[in-house]
C-alpha cells in the first residue's frame, strides 16, 4: 500500500509553542506580506551591543548582547521599524517597551510587538499606540508617507532630505558596518544639515569612533553631491595622519593634506577632502595661510576634531580660521564638550545633534571597564623639611608644607619618583610585563626622571628592547618617533610611555592596559581625555578592561557631578568675555621667579607607601566598592573557595601548588608581594592565604618543616634517596612549596653535589618514583591539613 504524505499540521497549539515557533509560522510571514526579504534584518544578523563587560572582583562577566528580533530598513542606511517577538503566553503588547528601547537606541520611529495573535504599536512621531491584526502590519510605502508627513513639523521631507535617506553608507570587506550609534550619528547631521543647519556638534566618548562616523558624513554627502570640498581641521599630525591613513582611507584618490609652503591655490582645486593642522592655516607668525591658499567660500563643510581646545575659545586665534569659511557647514567632534565661564563649546556650535557618552559606551560593550588602585604615601598630605635643611646643590629649601600640589611642580623628591616607578613596575610583573602602559607626569622634565627611574627598574626589560621605556613628549623628537609604535596593536615596543601632555587627547590608543596619574589634574575635560586613553576595547587581542594607578587622589573627580552628565552651557558665558588665555582649572605654576626647583635625594626625604586601595566604579563612574589590597586579596580568594575546607583540598590534592599561586597573579595577586608588605615573607603561601581569608594563624615554612623532621617519615627512605629529600625539605623551608616541585631545584649547589638530575631521579626509580616521593613529602608537610 503506497503512503501519501499529509499535509503537515501544527503539532503543538499555540499556547504551547516556543517564540522561535511564533515567529516562524505568524509573525515572519506576515511581515514577509508587506516587505521585501532584503529590507528585513533578523536576529544574530544585526547585533546592537557587544554584551557589557563586568568586573567582578577581578573576574570578568560578560553579558549577552542585544539583538532586535527584525529590524525593517527603508533603505540600507534607513532603519524604520524594529518588531520584538514573545511567545503566545504573553500578550501582543508584552514585548514593547523592549521594542521602544531598541528604537530609542537607533532612532527609529515605530516599535512593535507581536506573540502571533496580532502586533502592538507604538508610534514615536505621534505619542501614539494601537493594536493591529497580523494582515494589517503597514508596509513600506505608509512608514514612508507617515513619516513625511509628520516630518519637519508636518512640512514634509526637504528634497535634500530625499537625497540623503536613499544614500547609503560606505561599505567594504575592510569596514565594519556602523554600530547603530553611528549611524544615529550620522543620520542625524545629515538630516540636520539637509535642513540647512550650518554649525553642529556631535559628542561621542573616546574609542567610539568619533573619525569614523565623520568619514561616513562626508562619503554620504559628497556622493548625493550635497557638498564638494571638505576641510578636516585638526591640532595635532598624529591626528591628521591616523584619520587619512585610517578611516579616511576609502577617499585617498581624492584626499590631500595641505602644506602652506609647497601647495598654491590653483593645484589645491584639484582634490575634494583636505587635512590641515589648524597652526599650518594660522601659523605662529599670526600669517593667515588659509586666505592666501582658499577663497572664503571655497569649502562647502568643515570638520573640526577635538572642539573642546582652541576652537571652543571665543578669543582665540583658530576660531578666525572658522570665521573665514563661515559659509561652509561646521561640525565640531569631540568626545568632552567644554563648558565654562571662558570656553563654550555650545555658544559657537550650538546644542548637540547627538550625543553618546562613556557610560552608554561601556553599558553596550563596545568599551573597557575598569578598575582604580589608589596609593597613598606618608607625604602625600604633606611634607615640611627640617630647620635649615637643603637640597643636594645646597640651596636652602622654603620652610613650608609641600603637598602632592607641589611634588615635581615645586619641588622634586627623589625617593617618591622611585616610589611610584616601584609601584608601576611591580603591578607590571605581576600582572604582566608587556601591557601597554602610560605613565602621565606634571612636567616634560618631570616625565624624563620618571623616564630614568623606570628604565633602571625594568633594567632586565630594557637590556631586551632599549625602547621598553621611552618619554614621549612635545619636545622630545625622539620619543615622538615612537608614538606611532608605541600606538600599534601588533608592535611590542615601546611598552611604558611617559608623558606629561602629548598622549591626554585624541591619540589612538587601542591596547593601553595601565594609566598611571602622577600629575594634579582639576580639570573634568582632561580628566575625561586621560580616561579615554584605555577605553578602547580590543577582545581578540585580549584587552578586555584595564587599570587607572593614581597617585594624586584625582580620581576623586569620578564623584564630581560632570563626571558623565549631560552637557550643560555655563549660564554666565558671554562671547568676547574670555581674555584669559590659561584653563581656568589649571594645575599649579611652577615655582615663581625661575628660581631652580630644590631637588631632594633619599638621605633629605624618606618615602613610604601607606595605603593601597582597589576601587571599582561602574559606567556612570559611581564608586561600586573600595578595598584595601588585603581585604581585596580576601575577598577574591572567597570567590575562588567558599570554604576552608574547599580550599585545603584543593591545596592537598595532587594538582602542583604553582597553579593555584598562578590563578592569584592572573587576578593581579602577588602573594609574595603581599607577604613582604606584610613582614611575613617567611610564612608558607598555604598558611599566608588560609591567614588572609580564613583568620588561621600562620605557621612559617621553618615550623612545617620542623614538623615533618620530627616525624617518622625519612625512615622509609635509604641512601641517597633519603639525602635527596632532606635536601628538598631545606630547600622548601628557603623558598616554598613552588620552587620544590619545580624539577630546576635539583641543580642546586646542595643537591647537585649528589649527581646531575637525570641521576638523582634514578635513586628513586626514574621519574615515576621521585615525583611520588615528592607528593609524600608535600603530604608530610601538610599532612595535619590533609586529616
Amino acid at each position: 500500500m503506497e503512503l501519501q504524505a499529509a499535509r503537515p499540521e501544527n503539532i503543538l497549539s499555540k499556547k504551547q509553542m516556543s517564540e522561535e515557533d511564533i515567529k516562524l509560522q505568524y509573525i515572519t510571514p506576515a511581515i514577509q506580506s508587506r516587505w521585501n526579504t532584503g529590507s528585513i534584518t533578523m536576529e544574530q544578523r544585526v547585533k546592537l551591543t557587544d554584551g557589557k563587560i563586568n568586573i567582578r572582583g577581578n573576574l570578568e562577566v560578560m553579558e549577552k548582547p542585544k539583538y532586535a528580533d527584525y529590524i525593517l530598513y527603508l533603505t540600507s542606511s534607513t532603519p524604520i521599524a524594529v518588531v520584538e517577538a514573545k511567545d503566545n503566553s504573553r500578550s501582543v503588547s508584552y514585548g514593547l517597551q523592549q521594542a521602544m528601547t531598541y528604537a530609542r537606541m537607533m532612532d527609529i520611529p515605530f516599535a512593535y510587538s507581536s506573540n502571533g495573535d496580532g502586533f502592538a504599536e507604538h508610534d514615536f512621531l505621534t505619542g501614539r499606540e494601537r493594536e493591529l491584526s497580523l494582515s494589517e502590519f503597514p508596509g513600506p510605502d505608509e512608514l514612508k508617507e507617515r513619516c513625511r508627513r509628520e516630518a519637519n513639523g508636518g512640512k514634509g521631507l526637504t528634497p535634500d532630505e530625499e537625497k540623503i535617506i536613499r544614500q547609503p553608507f560606505y561599505a567594504s570587506a575592510q569596514t565594519y558596518p556602523p554600530r547603530y550609534y553611528q549611524r544615529s550619528a550620522v543620520n542625524r547631521t545629515l538630516d540636520a544639515i539637509a535642513r540647512g543647519q550650518k554649525r553642529l556638534l556631535l559628542v561621542m566618548a573616546t574609542g567610539t569612533g568619533k573619525t569614523y562616523t565623520a568619514f561616513q558624513i562626508v562619503y554620504r554627502l559628497l556622493k548625493t553631491g550635497m557638498v564638494h570640498r571638505v576641510l578636516y581641521l585638526a591640532d595635532r599630525n598624529i591626528l591628521v595622519d591616523q584619520s587619512i591613513q585610517q578611516d579616511f582611507a576609502p577617499l585617498e584618490k581624492v584626499t590631500h593634506k595641505i602644506s602652506v609652503s609647497k601647495d598654491s591655490p590653483e593645484e589645491l582645486k584639484s582634490y575634494q577632502v583636505y587635512f590641515s593642522l589648524y597652526q599650518q592655516l594660522l601659523g605662529d607668525d599670526d600669517v593667515e595661510h588659509y586666505s592666501r591658499l582658499f577663497r572664503p567660500d571655497f569649502f562647502d563643510l568643515v570638520i573640526v576634531d577635538e572642539c573642546h581646545r582652541g576652537s571652543a575659545k571665543e578669543d582665540s586665534r583658530w576660531r578666525r580660521i572658522l570665521e573665514y569659511f563661515s559659509s561652509a557647514c561646521q561640525i565640531g567632534m569631540t568626545a568632552t564638550p567644554r563648558e565654562t565661564k571662558y570656553t563654550s563649546n555650545i555658544s559657537y556650535f550650538g546644542e548637540p545633534v547627538y550625543q553618546y557618552s562613556l557610560r552608554q559606551g561601556i553599558d553596550d560593550g563596545f568599551l573597557a571597564p575598569f578598575r582604580v588602585i589608589n596609593i597613598t604615601m606618608d607625604i602625600s598630605d604633606g611634607w615640611r623639611p627640617l630647620k635649615g635643611q637643603r637640597d643636594i646643590n645646597g640651596q636652602e629649601i622654603e620652610d613650608r608644607i609641600y603637598t602632592n600640589s607641589d611634588y615635581d611642580y615645586n619641588i622634586v623628591l627623589q625617593d617618591r619618583i622611585d616610589k611610584v616607578a616601584d609601584e608601576i613596575t611591580d603591578y607590571l610583573r605581576t600582572t604582566g610585563r608587556m601591557q601597554k602602559t602610560i605613565v602621565f607626569c606634571p612636567t616634560e622634565e618631570a616625565a624624563e626622571r620618571m623616564r630614568i627611574a623606570l628604565n633602571n627598574k625594568n633594567a632586565d626589560m630594557v637590556r631586551k628592547n632599549p625602547d621598553y621605556v621611552v618619554r614621549i613628549t612635545g619636545s622630545d623628537a625622539y620619543g615622538k618617533s615612537k608614538l606611532s609604535y608605541f600606538i600599534s596593536v601588533t608592535l611590542p615596543y615601546p611598552v611604558i610611555a611617559v608623558t606629561s601632555d602629548l598622549l591626554s587627547t585624541g591619540v589612538d590608543c587601542k591596547m593601553t592596559q595601565l594609566i598611571v596619574i602622577d600629575k594634579m589634574i582639576n580639570s573634568m575635560t582632561e580628566f575625561k581625555q586621560i580616561i579615554g586613553r584605555g577605553t578602547r576595547l580590543r577582545r581578540e587581542q585580549g584587552k578586555t578592561h584595564f587599570t587607572i594607578m593614581d597617585f594624586r587622589g584625582v580620581t576623586r573627580l569620578f564623584a564630581d557631578p560632570d563626571w558623565d552628565g549631560p552637557v550643560e552651557q555655563v549660564k554666565d558665558f558671554t562671547p568676547g568675555s574670555g581674555i584669559r588665555t590659561g584653563q581656568p582649572h589649571d594645575p599649579l605654576p611652577p615655582a615663581d621667579g625661575g628660581r631652580p626647583k630644590p631637588i631632594i635625594d633619599q638621605n633629605g626625604c624618606r618615602v613610604e607607601i601607606t595605603n593601597k586601595k582597589v576601587s571599582v566604579y561602574d559606567a556612570g563612574g559611581k564608586l561600586v566598592r573600595t578595598e584595601n589590597i588585603i581585604d581585596y586579596t580576601r575577598r577574591n580568594i572567597l570567590g575562588q573557595y567558599a570554604s576552608l575546607q574547599s580550599f585545603i583540598s584543593r591545596w592537598t590534592s595532587g594538582e602542583k601548588k604553582e597553579k593555584i599561586t598562578a590563578m592569584f597573579r592572573e587576578q593581579g595577586i602577588d602573594l609574595e608581594k603581599i607577604k613582604a608588605e606584610q613582614n611575613m615573607q617567611d610564612v608558607d603561601d598555604f598558611d599566608f592565604i588560609c591567614h588572609v581569608a580564613y583568620d588561621r594563624k600562620p605557621l612559617t615554612r621553618r615550623e612545617r618543616a620542623d614538623s615533618v623532621k620530627k616525624k617518622d617519615f625519612f625512615s622509609r627512605y635509604s641512601g641517597p634517596a633519603r639525602r635527596v629529600l632532606e635536601l628538598l625539605l631545606d630547600a622548601y623551608k628557603d623558598s616554598g612549596i613552588c620552587e620544590i616541585e619545580k624539577t630546576r631545584v635539583l641543580t642546586i649547589p646542595a643537591l647537585s653535589a649528589l649527581g646531575t638530575p637525570s641521576r638523582i631521579i634514578g635513586y628513586f626509580g626514574g621519574e615515576k618514583g621521585y615525583f611520588s616521593a615528592l607528593k609524600e613529602l608535600e603530604q608530610a608537610i601538610y599532612s595535619s591539613e590533609a586529616s
